[in-house]
């Protein structure tokens, strides 16, 4: 008998489809409401600022060096020196060329002809000097790039890796439309983020992974863990005494958005941080339940939890990792800076640019923690009730194909000794010793990693 199960493809039970609506509805109704209640109005959306410099897209045509002045004592000279032509290809000067000093300086553009290249234009320049360089056009490179990942997310994933894609652009969508503008309105930003990460998940988990039990299994360990990494990320920036206000950004952005509470913004932003990492454990964890529940239906809440418990220990260990690593990886030019001064490593490490990675670091790690057995536990609670992952449980034939009589009855009722004793809690029949009394053409062996147990 070939087989019969479909996965995520079948419909739920009605007693899965009442379990999904009631997490869904509550968790949908309160993000709406935040939504409506934290939406920004027209005037907190940013605009762009009269009386600055104007970007033009302009191609280099010529790019002429010449031999550089000879400077003061102490002073440092250039390392270049000559003029470029350039040919503007937008706005109102549209086919004009115009020269411009040869980009100088800590990570200046280098320039060549047939260049693309961003040009900067102030018409009152106090240095009579209108036009600069100021970047390369990375549009092309960048779509290129963007298109090449698309392309193998869509032949790997298929279908649900266009979902995935299409999840990524309501994810930009919500930070552009919702959370960037709130923020700037004055609203606090660690509430704009809970509810802003809440509404992409929603939407990102559902389109990607379809409206099932898992999935929904996947939202509520996300939003329980969720809410504690905002509560772990305020009690800890109060603990370190984090202002928010850590670099030239940040401190420009204080000084210019006065209404920003920018030590709100840091916990924003470990919230938002900490739902890309979070989502991928939570829906790990329910997909790993539900495949131990389709391969072994007998399994119940206790088997459930504690395998795929084993499979989110080893993710943990991965992942946070990874967090750490990222965060070190975005730190590392401060922390080479602060190297060549001469900075003790406890100076190094309290000081607040660094303490900041720590935070986010620590916090993040925490809510992952959290996450594996709240959504492991919920998955296997539900997945025990409710029927495989939403599906009705069936018996061991329409998983694996004909099993003999005497393995579908379980202990007591064939020769063979019982894998499992009987009399567990639940009163679950147990798989008798299927791995050696099936013969070859009826051999399952998932068997051997669904049936490990702790030692």
């Amino acid at each position: 008998m070939a087989h019969t199960h479909t996965h995520a493809s079948e419909s739920m039970t009605p007693r899965a489809r009442r379990i999904v609506l009631a997490m869904l509805i509550p968790a949908v109704l309160l993000t709406a409401v935040g939504m409506f209640l934290l939406w920004p109005s027209a005037a907190d959306r940013p605009v762009a600022r009269d009386g600055g410099p104007i970007e033009l897209k302009a191609t280099v045509q010529a790019v002429r060096l010449t031999e550089c002045p000879a400077l003061p004592e102490g002073v440092p000279a250039p390392t270049v020196c000559g003029t470029v032509q350039v040919r503007i290809d937008d706005g109102e000067q549209v086919g004009e060329t115009v020269e411009t000093p040869v980009p100088a300086g800590p990570g200046a553009a280098e320039v060549s002809p047939g260049d693309a290249i961003i040009v900067m234009y102030l018409p009152d320049s106090p240095s009579g000097q209108e036009y600069s360089i100021a970047d390369h056009q990375r549009a092309t490179g960048l779509w290129l790039l963007a298109g090449a990942v698309a392309l193998a997310v869509i032949a790997f994933g298929r279908w649900r890796g266009l979902r995935a894609l299409a999840g990524l652009a309501v994810t930009f969508a919500v930070l552009l439309v919702f959370v960037v503008p709130a923020i700037l309105g004055g609203r606090s930003p660690l509430l704009v983020a809970v509810v802003g990460a809440a509404a992409i998940m929603l939407i990102v988990l559902y389109l990607t992974h379809g409206f099932t039990l898992s999935t929904t299994v996947a939202v509520a360990g996300t939003l329980v863990s969720l809410t504690i990494t905002a509560v772990l990320s305020a009690l800890a920036t109060d603990l370190v005494h984090l202002t928010g206000v850590a670099d030239e950004e940040t401190a420009y952005l204080n000084i210019t958005q006065g209404a920003v509470n920018m030590q709100g913004l840091l916990l924003a932003g470990i919230v938002i941080g900490a739902l890309g990492v979070l989502d991928d454990v939570t829906v790990t964890q329910a997909e790993t339940v539900r495949e131990l529940a389709f391969a072994n239906p007998r399994y119940g809440f206790r088997e459930l939890y504690r395998a795929a418990t084993r499979v989110g220990r080893a993710h943990i260990a991965s992942v946070v990792n990874t967090i750490v690593l990222a965060y070190a990886g975005a730190s590392l030019p401060l922390m080479l800076l602060f190297a060549v001064g001469g900075t003790p490593v406890t100076e190094l490490l309290t000081g607040q640019p660094i303490a900041q990675e720590l935070v986010r670091s620590g916090v993040g790690t925490l809510g992952l923690i959290a996450a594996v057995p709240i959504t492991t536990a919920l998955a296997a609670w539900l997945a025990a009730r409710a029927g495989v992952a939403g599906d009705p449980v069936r018996p061991v034939e329409a998983l694996d194909g004909p099993v003999r009589a005497e393995e579908a009855a379980g202990p007591g009722q064939h020769d063979g000794p019982a894998r499992h004793g009987a009399g567990e809690p639940g009163g679950r029949a147990q798989r008798g010793r299927q791995g050696e009394d099936a013969g070859p053409d009826d051999e399952r062996p998932w068997m051997a990693f669904v049936d490990r147990r702790d030692r």
